[in-house]
C-alpha cells in the first residue's frame, strides 16, 4: 500500500517516513505542494498525508487540486498545527478523510492510516522499539545548542538521544569547544544513526561558552526548517521536559526570547551552592540595575528564541567571556527599545540542580563583577551595536 507524505518540515517528513516504512507501507515523501503534486501522478498513492501551513502552495490548494485529477479512491489525511475551525471545515468541504492536529503521536498516526487504507501486507515489518512508544510530532521544529567542553562523561547519558528520538521536530546541535578529551570521539558516537536530528560542530580551539553557542545558533540558522532556536547545559541541570516547558510558551505567545530561571518557590526542586547563590544574587542585583529591567536570573543556561532575533542577536562576538546572556538582553533593548519588556519572558523552572564539575570557579565569580562594568560601558555608548542594526530595521 502506498503513502505520499507533504510537508515543508524535512524533520517531520523522514521520521514519518521511517514509522510508515517500518510498519511495511511503501511511502514517498515531497517537502513542497508542487513536488507533491508531481509525485501524486507518477506514484499514485492510496493515501496522502499532507499539512496545511506551506509556502508557495498550501495543504488546501493541494487537497483541491487532488480532487480535481478525478481519483476517488485515493484518500486523504491533513495532519497540521493549524486549528482554525473554518479551515478545518473547509478541508471536510474539500472531501477529506481525516484532520490530525499538531502535535499527534506517531502511533495515533499508524492507527488511522490504519484505519483509512487498512494493513499493509505482513512483510519485513520491524518490531518498534520500546521508545517509540512516546514518539511525539510537533507542530514547530526546534534546534538547540549544547556547548561542550571537556564532557566526555556528562554526554553519555541517554537522556540526549531518548529525548531527540521522542520529540520529533526537535534538532540537537553539539558544539565541541575544542574539547582535550574523547568529547568529540562520544559525540560522533552519539550522532551514528541519529544524523537527521543531532549534528556537531567542531571548533578545533576552546574560545569559551559564549562563542560556542554563538556559532552554535548562527550554524542552525541556516536550517529555514527551524522555527525556534535555544541553548541548553551539557549537564542538564535544567532538564529537557522543562526547556520544553519553554518552548511551549514561547509557541503560544508574542514572546521572541523565553529564558528559565532558577527562582525558589513552591513546589520547584532547585538547589545551589551556598556560596554561589551569594555571588549570583549579588551579580543578579547589578544586572537589573545595568539592564533596567527586572529579572530574576539572567544566568540560567536554558532559553529558546524566535529565529527572526537570532541573527541581530548573534551575528557579532560577545565582548564578555560568561555574560553573553545578559549581552543577549542588552542587544534586544537596543535594538526594541521599551517594547523589550513584553518581548522576553523570565519563565520559573520546576527542576534545577547544581552539577558537580562545573567549568566555572568561585574565582571567576569574581571576575564577573568587572565584566559587567564592560557591559554598562559598552553597550551605552552611543556606537553600540545595538543602535547601529536598529538604524538597519
Amino acid at each position: 500500500m502506498k503513502i505520499l507524505a507533504i510537508d515543508d518540515q524535512q524533520l517531520i517528513l523522514l521520521s514519518l517516513q521511517k514509522k510508515l516504512v517500518d510498519l511495511g507501507y511503501e511511502v514517498e515523501t515531497a517537502q513542497t505542494g508542487e513536488k507533491g503534486i508531481a509525485l501524486y501522478n507518477s506514484f499514485n498513492p492510496d493515501l496522502v498525508i499532507l499539512d496545511i501551513n506551506m509556502p508557495q502552495m498550501s495543504g488546501l490548494e493541494v487537497i483541491k487540486m487532488i480532487q480535481s485529477l478525478g481519483s476517488a479512491a485515493t484518500k486523504i489525511m491533513v495532519m497540521s498545527g493549524n486549528t482554525n475551525e473554518n479551515t478545518i471545515v473547509e478541508g471536510f468541504d474539500l472531501g477529506i478523510d481525516d484532520y490530525m492536529k499538531k502535535p499527534v503521536s506517531l502511533n495515533e498516526v499508524a492507527a488511522r492510516v490504519k484505519y483509512l487504507i487498512g494493513a499493509p501486507k505482513q512483510k519485513n515489518i520491524i518490531t518498534p522499539k520500546a521508545d517509540d512508544a512516546n514518539q511525539m510530532i510537533r507542530e514547530k521544529c526546534i534546534g538547540v545548542v549544547i556547548p561542550c567542553y571537556n564532557e566526555e562523561d556528562r554526554l553519555l547519558s541517554e537522556k540526549f538521544t531518548s529525548f531527540a528520538q521522542n520529540n520529533l521536530g526537535y534538532h540537537l546541535c553539539f558544539v565541541n569547544d575544542g574539547s582535550t578529551d574523547n568529547t568529540l570521539a562520544v559525540l560522533e558516537e552519539l550522532r551514528k544513526g541519529r544524523e537527521d536530528y543531532i549534528s556537531i560542530y567542531n571548533c578545533e580551539k576552546n574560545g569559551g561558552k559564549a562563542e560556542a553557542v554563538r556559532l552554535g545558533v548562527l550554524h542552525l540558522a541556516k536550517n529555514q526548517e527551524l522555527d525556534y532556536i535555544g541553548f541548553l547545559d551539557a549537564d542538564l541541570s535544567t532538564d529537557f521536559q522543562d526547556f520544553d516547558d519553554l518552548v511551549k510558551t514561547i509557541e503560544n505567545s508574542d514572546y521572541k526570547i523565553v529564558s528559565g530561571s532558577r527562582i525558589s518557590r513552591m513546589g520547584a526542586n532547585i538547589t545551589k551552592q551556598s556560596a554561589r547563590q551569594i555571588i549570583s544574587l549579588t551579580i543578579n542585583y547589578i544586572i537589573q540595575k545595568i539592564l533596567g529591567m527586572k529579572f530574576k536570573d539572567t544566568q540560567c543556561g536554558a532559553k529558546i528564541m524566535d529565529r527572526d532575533v537570532v541573527h541581530y542577536m548573534f551575528k557579532d562576538k560577545f565582548i564578555t567571556r560568561w555574560l553573553f546572556d545578559v549581552e543577549i538582553f542588552m542587544r534586544m533593548k537596543k535594538f526594541y527599545g521599551d517594547d523589550v519588556k513584553n518581548l522576553i519572558c523570565e519563565q520559573p523552572l520546576k527542576r534545577w540542580i547544581h552539577a558537580d564539575g562545573s567549568k566555572l570557579s568561585m574565582k571567576d565569580s569574581f571576575k564577573i563583577l568587572g565584566q559587567l562594568v564592560q557591559i554598562a560601558v559598552h553597550y551605552n555608548k552611543k556606537e553600540a551595536y545595538g543602535l547601529s542594526i536598529k538604524e538597519n530595521r
